[in-house]
């Protein structure tokens, strides 16, 4: 080795050292946070070019609740592309679509006799933006059920997503919600799809994306301690609480960085026993650590 060689090899071994150092203490740091969740805690993020890492019980099988409306309003475009679906035809919202006997639904609180003709592109709208919970099985039930969505998202090379009830479902049997689970890994590998190589048109990618951008749900958790005015998409997720435990309390999501770049992250919170605020504080902390991380990682 020349002494020339030498001389730019160590600031380069350095360089590195202290990315994995960098990393290290970023994992750390959410290991530290997960603690006050009192539950599971599994994470995962990605930002291209850097080597960002804040995998956390990233191959973890949480159950995934509402975060599914995001994967399943990317299958329902996809049909839509394909001629099989129309955003403007009107689709029946049929009396044996209505979760009974209340669920979090404002289509079904609009219309609770049901028996109504809904656009399709406000189906999407109302499941993704606000969570709709009948809104999502009028969608799954058009396009074939949880199967299809499932398999398309495989198809994508997507491995680590199982979707097998409906909301109807979970409605009828607690249980059922661990059937439906997303590793955080396999999260971050959704986003990064629909934000780097969306297998969709222009169009259709930013009508989801706006969907996500526009919801008003879970504002303190990936968005809680956000710098103000960062615009992040993303999908949250919340079981119901049963003698004191929380299965699911989740946000996915791609937050803008100052220069345009996009990091993808999916927090999800398991089986806890804080209380909400508690769990909405880890997940935006946990997002704030990445963030900042994210930002030092692109200088």
């Amino acid at each position: 080795m020349s002494r020339y060689t030498r001389f730019f090899a160590i600031p380069l071994t350095l360089a590195l050292s202290t990315a994995l150092f960098g990393q290290a203490a970023l994992r750390q740091q959410i290991a530290a946070i997960a603690g006050e969740a009192h539950g599971k805690v599994s994470v995962a993020c990605s930002l291209p070019g850097t080597a960002l890492n804040c995998d956390f019980n990233a191959r973890a099988h949480p159950p995934m609740q509402s975060v599914f409306k995001a994967p399943l309003a990317l299958a329902a475009l996809h049909l839509v592309e394909h001629g099989e679906l129309f955003l403007d035809d009107p689709i029946r919202f049929r009396a044996s679509d209505r979760i009974l006997p209340r669920t979090y639904s404002p289509l079904q609180d609009q219309y609770p006799a049901a028996e109504v003709d809904i656009p399709l592109r406000r189906l999407l709208t109302l499941a993704v933006s606000l969570s709709d919970n009948a809104a999502a099985d009028v969608v799954l039930r058009v396009i074939g059920g949880p199967a299809v969505v499932d398999g398309y998202i495989k198809a994508a090379g997507i491995g680590g997503f199982h979707l097998e009830d409906n909301e109807a479902g979970l409605h009828r049997d607690a249980a059922a919600q661990y059937r439906n689970w997303f590793e955080p890994a396999a999260a971050v590998q959704f986003l990064r799809l629909l934000n780097d190589h969306p297998p969709l048109t222009v169009e259709h990618a930013g009508l989801l994306l706006g969907w996500m951008r526009d919801t008003p749900r879970a504002d303190g958790r990936i968005k809680g301690q956000l710098p103000a005015g960062t615009v992040v998409m993303h999908k949250p997720g919340t079981s119901g609480t049963d003698h004191g435990v929380t299965a699911a309390t989740n946000d996915i999501g791609l937050i803008a960085l100052p220069g345009g770049r996009r990091l993808a992250i999916a927090i999800f919170v398991t089986d806890s026993t804080a209380d909400e605020p508690a769990r909405d504080s880890v997940i935006a902390r946990i997002a704030r650590a990445a963030y900042d991380a994210a930002i030092n990682a692109g200088k």
